[in-house]
């Protein structure tokens, strides 16, 4: 982190110089086809950017953080319109006591030069203030621009963050099911081992090396949970009565693993807790890119049958909802429904 903030610190002061650079290149060759003493338009033109970047720097890492930033805009203007005054008064008296007597011979054929008098004049003041303010303006605006650029990558890097600390939240739950139903079969020495292998090294190398982008095809994502629904029908047979439907899903894309979260949380509260059987039902479909996504599933009933309350609100739905803000901010539909005997989502995403 510290060789990063030193790096950006260099890049700015890189900026910075060639910046002023520019400026004193500007201001010297626009006057050098006419000003015959050439010695004086170079130091005129060095002192002139000397007081323009004092007056920048004033305004920009002093007035602005301090007034600016707090909303006292109108105090902001008042010490602005002073700053500039004061750079003014600063150039009129390098004019007149300086630069003058040193080059008496270029100021012979010009109009006199008397400070009180320029100081004092209110219309030569305010036809100075666009050439002393010119090169602030430009530097607030590359600083304005700079920032705003570093707060959205900040707020993507917080994203990016984010989805991956959702994501571990994840996988973590998965994967134990997933063992969990290969120690089970192990321990029967059942000849379904393999598949429940084959199937589960499908989903790992998914997982960990091919949803790595921010959106996925939607076929891959219906390829995992397949691979899921294979081996949680393994674990609970005949308990388990499952239907997924999907249609028009070529060339379809999808954040990773949204899908396989519902499908989970599904497991977690509607079958797992079932000692009768248990139903889920999936339907998949798009419309113009769009995606409608609907799962059901039975609600768990006791041995009395009936229904066994549940906090459906589980960590699962509220990372669900935390991606689907981050990913599909103002583009997503989450319906959530649920009665004695079923809960059911609706989830639509809005192709972007």
């Amino acid at each position: 982190m510290g060789i990063i903030k030193t790096t950006l610190f260099n890049k700015k002061i890189r900026f910075h110089i060639l910046f002023w650079t520019v400026i004193l290149v500007y201001y010297t060759s626009s006057r050098w086809p006419f000003e015959p003493d050439k010695s004086f338009l170079l130091e005129r033109s060095f002192l002139t950017v000397l007081i323009h970047l004092s007056l920048a720097y004033a305004i920009i890492f002093f007035l602005v953080p301090q007034l600016l930033y707090k909303k006292r805009k109108i105090l902001f203007g008042i010490c602005c319109l002073g700053a500039i005054y004061v750079a003014y008064i600063l150039f009129e008296a390098i004019r007149c006591y300086y630069l003058l007597p040193k080059y008496s011979e270029t100021f012979k054929f010009r109009p006199p030069l008397i400070f009180t008098d320029r100081i004092t004049n209110i219309f030569a003041f305010l036809n100075n203030i666009s050439s002393l303010i010119f090169p602030t303006i430009i530097l607030m605006v590359f600083s304005y621009y700079r920032h705003q650029k570093e707060v959205y990558q900040l707020k993507e890097q917080k994203k990016t963050t984010e989805l991956e600390a959702l994501k571990n939240q994840l996988n973590p739950h998965f994967l134990f099911n997933t063992l969990n139903n290969l120690y089970v079969l192990a321990l029967e020495k059942s000849d379904e081992a393999p598949e429940v292998i084959d199937r589960l090294s499908e989903i790992l190398d998914y997982i960990l090396f091919r949803c790595k982008e921010q959106l996925v095809p939607l076929t891959n994502e219906i390829n995992l949970l397949n691979n899921y629904i294979a081996l949680e029908k393994l674990r609970y047979g005949k308990r388990l009565n499952i239907s997924f439907e999907y249609d028009g899903v070529d060339g379809v894309y999808i954040a990773p693993l949204l899908l396989l979260a519902f499908l989970e949380n599904a497991f977690k509260h509607g079958v797992s807790q079932e000692i009768r059987e248990a139903h889920i039902k999936m339907k998949l479909s798009t419309i113009n890119g769009n995606i409608n996504f609907l799962i059901e599933n039975s609600k768990p009933l006791s041995i009395d049958g009936k229904t066994i309350h549940q906090n459906r609100e589980s960590l699962g739905l509220k990372n669900i909802k935390t991606q689907l803000h981050i990913l599909y901010p103002k583009t997503h539909i989450l319906i959530i429904n649920g009665d004695k005997e079923r809960f059911s989502v609706i989830l639509n995403l809005i192709s972007k």
